[in-house]
Order: structure tokens, then C-alpha cells, then sequence
């Protein structure tokens, strides 16, 4: 019998192939990895107050330096972003300067742009639209007070100011309501906090009304996470709580735009600029001026980019969600979550321009958030192997493919990716 090859780490699914995937990130020179943040590089967390980043990881991102952006829909600054976090973790504000330790790339989903220094910027956003953001998170509060008011016997006082501290994220741009902390408080009452995600779904239509009578009709939108994909005029649907799932617990107020998947071009457009001096899509391009459907954004990269300059690219998150519903009858598939428009973009790319790109998959369902559904694995002669994924198992079109996979979650995934890093040259 003929020997037949393995088929290569892009084409498989949910390959936990580890050794391979460290070797193609150490040994790639035309390489781009993008990278969520929570739930793939520190644990997810009811209180965002209480992430942590481990060190030996942030030296590993100045390994891959040049190769490596973050894209998420958390912020750098703030006393909730992403800098906070790195600087408790090193010890002090001066250390992570001075080391240059700060995570180079776009967060609030595209529109904050940050450089390994730590220099900070909001391409394509007026004062008016900061200035009517840095409004929203004193209206959460206001909101969730309203809410629990109506029910004293629930939570009040110090207590509840507790919870809204928690729950309350003001992120410059991207205010954001979190219930995590809320969904544990109110364990014991589901109903009660289906209709909290009900008074937050309202809280957010009423800030676009908002804007739009201050003449912002075109500026925001809101995203949910997790959610059950876009409906038919393009807004994410809600995932209401059931059971003991969560659903949806992040209700992000966030600036029209501001997709990941837009942020995909965004970075590759710097990428290409470090290397050549040339930004293909302009240097003042920025999210905000990018289309926002899949097929669209894969052509203007197919129309700008040079294919001979294309790299590897490497995407990694761990928010990605599938349901099978019935409608009229039929099986619907409600696909969704924050990291999948951006996962399946680098993945058309790579198959138009083959470069053999990678999606990575981290299972953060190991976190003390409800809202993730681990991975499935089975011992066949010895092996471990994958037998469902995140997504609905009834869900077989699903046009995502999940090449490697990390079970371990963020651990396993941090090692390799050091391990990965001390290889690199």
C-alpha cells in the first residue's frame, strides 16, 4: 500500500497537532498572527477587574514583534483595558514602557489603534462621537439602578453599587455593559435576568435614538457577546439565557465600523506598510471606511493587496457560537460570536491567495463564565481526538473550519505560543 501523506494544518479540523502549529509560527518569516485577548492569552472572568496576563507570555509577543497585532472588542486603556493589566502584571506603569510590553494592535473592535510603545489613537473618530461615548457608561448605571430598583428584595445598596462597579466597563471607545457578574448574583433567578438582558437590549436602542437626535444617526451600532449571528438587516440577535447558560452578557455600545473582520484590513494594510513603505489601502485607511460584508472586504483585498507579499496569517479567538433552530419547519443554523467574521475572513484569504492560513480555536469554557460549550474529545486506540466542536453539532454546512485546537485552554495555548517564540529567529 502506498504511503498517503497527512493532509497540512490548514486543511484539517480541529487538529491538535500543537507540534506542527509551533513549528509553522517559528519557522514562517512572512508570517501575521491576530489575536484576541480575553479567553485566549488569560481565563474569562466574571469581574474583569480580576484578569491577569502572564508574563512569560507578554515576552513572547516581543519575539514575534513585527509579526504579532491583538484585535478585540475590549480597549487598551482604562481601568479595564488591556494596558492595566499588562502593567499590574509586570509590576508598575514604568516597567511596561520602559520594556515596550504594552500588545501592539486595534481594540474596540478596530477603531483604537495602539503601537508596541504604547502610543495610543482613534483613526476616523470625531470628538463629537468620544464625547458622546464617554456619556454611555453613567446611563448603564442609571439603567441597571433603574432596573433593580423594582426589585429591592433582590439586590440593593452596597451590594448592588458592587455589582454595577463590576458590570459597568468605561471604555473610551466602547462603553459596555457586562452582566457576568449579575448572571452569578441572580443564579437562583433566571427569569429576573432574562429580563436584565431585556432592560439592556432597550437601554441600547434608546442611546442610538439618542445619538441619532444629536445628529450621530450613522456613527454607532451595538454589538452583542456572545450572540446568534446577524439577522436579515444585519443586526446581531440577542442570545437570551437558558438554563444555566448566560447568553449574551456583553451589550457593547460601540462606534459604526468597528468589526473585527474590518480590522483584518486594517492590519494587514500596516503589515504591508512595515515591509514595503506602502500602505495598499492608503495610509489614513481605517475600519470605518471599510465595507462590512464578507464577500466585499475579501475583494478589496484581492484588489490591493500584492499577492507575491501575502503572508501567513494566523488567526486566533475563542468566541465562536453555532444553534439550529427551526423556522417554518425547517433547521436554521444561527451562526455567531465575536471572533467568527474575522476567523472566516483569514481563512478566505488564505484560500484565495494560498498561503495555507491557519484558524486556532482556544476553549474557554473552562473560565467562570456560562456562555461557551467545551469542546468534545474521545480516546480512539490511544489518541486523543476532537468529536465536536463549539459549535451545534446539527450545524454540518457551517462554512468556518476550526484548523487547530486548544482543549486546554488559555494555558495550553500560551505555552505552545512561547514554546513557539523561543524557537523563532
Amino acid at each position: 500500500m502506498s504511503y498517503v501523506a497527512p493532509p497540512l494544518l490548514h486543511q484539517q479540523l480541529f487538529s491538535l497537532d500543537h507540534a506542527a502549529w509551533v513549528d509553522l509560527l517559528a519557522t514562517t518569516e512572512n508570517l501575521l498572527i491576530i489575536q484576541d485577548l480575553d479567553g485566549v492569552c488569560m481565563g474569562l472572568v466574571n469581574d474583569p477587574l480580576d484578569r491577569v496576563v502572564e508574563i512569560g507570555y507578554l515576552e513572547a509577543t516581543q519575539r514575534f514583534d513585527g509579526h504579532f497585532y491583538v484585535l478585540t472588542n475590549g480597549e487598551h486603556t482604562g481601568k479595564r483595558g488591556m494596558n492595566g493589566i499588562v502593567e499590574r502584571s509586570l509590576g508598575g506603569q514604568e516597567l511596561a514602557q520602559l520594556g515596550r510590553y504594552y500588545l501592539p494592535g486595534l481594540a474596540a473592535g478596530g477603531v483604537q489603534w495602539q503601537t508596541r510603545a504604547g502610543q495610543i489613537s482613534h483613526p476616523g473618530v470625531s470628538e463629537a462621537e468620544l464625547a458622546f461615548l464617554a456619556a454611555v457608561p453613567e446611563k448603564m448605571g442609571d439603567r441597571l439602578r433603574q432596573f433593580f430598583k423594582q426589585h429591592p428584595d433582590v439586590l440593593a445598596g452596597s451590594a448592588l453599587e458592587q455589582g454595577i462597579r463590576a458590570s459597568v466597563l468605561d471604555n473610551m471607545a466602547s462603553p459596555t455593559a457586562n452582566l457576568n457578574t449579575f448572571h452569578r448574583l441572580l443564579d437562583d433567578q433566571r427569569e429576573l435576568y432574562t429580563d436584565l438582558q431585556y432592560a439592556m437590549q432597550t437601554l441600547m436602542a434608546d442611546l442610538l435614538r439618542d445619538a441619532s437626535n444629536q445628529g450621530l444617526d450613522s456613527s454607532f451600532f451595538v454589538h452583542y457577546a456572545p450572540n446568534h449571528g446577524r439577522g436579515p438587516d444585519g443586526k446581531e440577535i440577542l442570545w437570551f439565557s437558558q438554563g444555566h447558560e448566560s447568553g449574551t452578557t456583553d451589550f457593547q455600545f460601540m462606534l459604526r465600523g468597528a468589526i473585527k473582520e474590518a480590522g483584518v484590513l486594517a492590519l494587514l494594510n500596516r503589515y504591508y506598510a512595515a515591509k514595503t513603505g506602502n500602505y495598499p489601502l492608503g495610509e489614513s485607511f481605517s475600519v470605518r471606511q471599510a465595507p462590512h460584508s464578507h464577500s466585499e472586504l475579501l475583494d478589496l483585498v484581492i484588489q490591493n493587496f500584492d499577492p507575491a507579499l501575502m503572508p501567513t496569517l494566523v488567526g486566533v479567538g475563542d468566541t465562536v457560537t453555532s444553534v439550529v433552530v427551526m423556522e417554518d419547519g425547517q433547521p436554521v443554523a444561527k451562526r455567531g460570536g465575536s471572533d467568527r467574521n474575522f476567523l472566516h475572513l483569514i481563512q478566505a484569504i488564505g484560500q484565495h491567495f494560498e498561503t495555507g492560513n491557519l484558524v486556532t480555536y482556544v476553549d474557554s469554557s473552562g473560565g467562570e463564565l456560562r456562555n461557551r460549550k467545551a469542546l468534545r474529545l474521545e480516546d480512539r486506540g490511544g489518541t486523543s481526538v476532537v468529536v465536536e466542536g463549539p459549535g451545534d453539532a446539527r450545524d454540518e454546512a457551517d462554512p468556518l473550519i476550526l484548523n487547530v485546537v486548544f482543549p486546554g485552554g488559555y494555558r495550553q495555548y500560551c505555552q505552545a505560543f512561547q514554546t513557539a517564540a523561543a524557537r523563532r529567529r
